[in-house]
């Protein structure tokens, strides 16, 4: 049996597939099933299925109970590839690509489908697009010979690897979903807003807020009008460029308090409240549709449903079944161990080196023992804040670690400059606006990267600004590392919990949830924290950086933190 198969759906239920030598072309004839789900389950040796989209093929194969280990994901390997030649923004469809080679027109990418509540349906397959086997058998060949010509064919090939097997991380957490009880949730609700009123208008408690704030400049005030609020208190002599509740908490004034709690409860209302209950919580389970690579920096989003973003309160409904447990593990000081990793810089390697607070053994090394300062420069760093205190704390930095810190000024620069940066894998940034150069960042090809903070670069977008891109990039090659590096463990996961009835059930970013049987838990935090390690090696080589994680198993998601 061949270790790879291109299978592509065909009408109605069907699907046709041929086996791939190790030169990834076809290794024998084309084979017609009548049945998909049956002709994956026939063929349980297969190492790796080739296919058009994840989103396509595999949410069909889990409602029949059929689970693949790895597969190749055409398209998503195309938006990698088309990001790594400077070309991120191009259609990355299959029929796109397919028409490239032939110099053909080459047709848009499908919007992306609107989210459905509490739809089982994973990913963001819009509607199912018809490419014929033969021709994703051209463009995966392709493919291939642009992964060889990378100036890292091994990582790039990793990246797409991890990419692709992210993407059936995602669609079995879909079809797993976060446990999760309405019951609980309904009465935080009562608790937190008070009764509801007919007709949809606000809850009692925002109501009572809102009449505070009204009452505390004399008029009426709508709290949830940022602009009504911004005139209400110039009225009062308070110039305010934001309702921000940091900016809000530097004020003397009797609205401040009852206008921060009315923010707080009132965002509650809107993105978590009865009508999101409603919507997304079917059958005790939450189920977001996760999107692997959703920013350029390779960090997941959601189409909908806000996972992503769950208030601590609101995670009192994320309750284990009974006689289950959570298992939630987040990874210690990560975008830091990865820049260790990835500069190579041999004292903040050996800082790095330990699974205890990082930023409490670079104190005792460089900032005499004041772990604030040390987090302070280290993050500042990573995210740009160059100046004032941010700069005295970088020189500082760059005496004692200077590769590290030169990692990041290189990718700064290159930004600046209007360059590419890569990660370490090979995941590559948008272009500047303007820019025709082809030139990549002058920093050594093994540890350039991507990805930014608060601000995420949107295929196809370009800063006009190039201190703000000098910080983007900054920031990029090291979030999207950890990005690759996140991936990697979550493949890692997946392998080495697939003989439990333990699941994947959450993911972002630095965090990871799995839900299983209480006597599977003990079992499954070692799983997470091997995962880590493994994923580390994998990623970054033999390096003394460890990439450990603080895990807690719990009943409840709030009481984890």
């Amino acid at each position: 049996m061949s270790e790879r198969w291109a299978l592509a759906a065909a009408e109605g239920d069907g699907a046709r597939l041929v086996p791939l030598g190790p030169d990834g072309l076809p290794a024998g004839p084309v084979q017609e099933e009548r049945d998909l789900a049956e002709a994956v389950r026939s063929r349980a040796e297969v190492g790796r299925w080739v296919w058009r989209s994840t989103a396509e093929i595999y949410p069909r194969l889990l409602a029949a109970g059929v689970r693949v280990e790895r597969c190749y994901d055409i398209e998503d390997a195309e938006l990698l590839l088309l990001g790594h030649e400077g070309r991120l923004g191009e259609p990355r469809s299959a029929a796109a690509a397919w028409a490239r080679l032939h110099n053909a027109p080459v047709p848009p990418d499908p919007p992306q489908r609107a989210a459905e509540p509490g739809s089982q349906s994973s990913l963001f397959e819009p509607q199912p697009v018809s490419v014929p086997l033969e021709a994703l058998l051209e463009v995966y060949a392709d493919q291939q010979r642009r992964h060889d010509a990378a100036g890292h064919p091994g990582r790039m090939r990793l990246l797409t690897a991890a990419e692709s097997a992210g993407m059936l991380v995602a669609a079995e957490m879909n079809r797993s979903g976060l446990p999760w009880r309405a019951d609980v949730h309904r009465d935080l609700l009562h608790e937190l807003l008070g009764e509801r009123y007919a007709g949809g208008g606000e809850p009692r408690r925002l109501a009572e807020l809102a009449d505070e704030v009204s009452a505390a400049f004399g008029r009426r005030v709508r709290p949830d009008l940022p602009a009504d609020v911004v005139k209400a208190f110039a009225q009062a002599g308070i110039r305010l460029k934001s309702t921000r509740r940091w900016e809000l908490e530097e004020l003397d004034h009797p609205a401040v308090k009852p206008l921060i709690e009315y923010k707080k409860l009132y965002r509650i209302w809107t993105a978590h409240g009865w009508g999101w209950l409603q919507d997304w919580v079917r059958d005790g389970r939450f189920r977001p549709e996760y999107l692997p690579g959703g920013t350029v920096s390779g960090r997941w989003t959601t189409n909908g449903g806000g996972a992503l973003q769950i208030p601590k309160v609101i995670r009192r409904a994320v309750v284990a079944d009974e006689g289950w447990r959570l298992v939630v593990a987040d990874a210690d000081q990560m975008e830091p161990r990865v820049l260790a990793a990835i500069s190579r810089d041999p004292g903040l390697m050996d800082v790095a080196g330990h699974d205890g607070d990082l930023y409490s053994a670079l104190s005792d090394r460089a900032f005499s023992g004041d772990r604030d300062h040390a987090k302070i420069a280290l993050l500042g760093a990573i995210y740009g804040q160059t100046s004032g205190d941010g700069l005295k704390n970088l020189a500082m930095l760059r005496r004692r670690f200077p590769l590290a810190v030169a990692y990041v000024d290189d990718a700064a620069k290159a930004g600046e400059e209007g360059r590419l940066v890569r990660t370490w894998l090979g995941r590559t940034s948008p272009r500047a606006a303007g820019s025709g150069d082809d030139d990549e960042a002058g920093i050594p090809q093994e540890s350039e990267e991507p990805p930014s903070t608060d601000g995420e670069f949107t295929p196809g977008y370009a800063s006009t600004n190039a201190r703000a891109r000098g910080r983007f990039t900054r920031n990029f090659v090291v979030q999207g590392s950890a990005a690759d590096w996140a991936l990697l463990m979550l493949a890692a996961l997946r392998q080495s919990t697939a003989g439990l009835r333990a699941e994947l059930v959450f993911f972002q970013h630095d965090e990871v949830i799995v839900h299983c049987p209480a006597q599977e838990a003990q079992e499954v935090a070692k799983a997470i924290r091997a995962a880590g390690e493994l994923a580390g090696r994998i990623a970054f080589g033999d390096t003394p950086v460890r990439f450990p994680f603080t895990t807690a198993v719990v009943e409840c998601y709030a009481d984890a933190k």
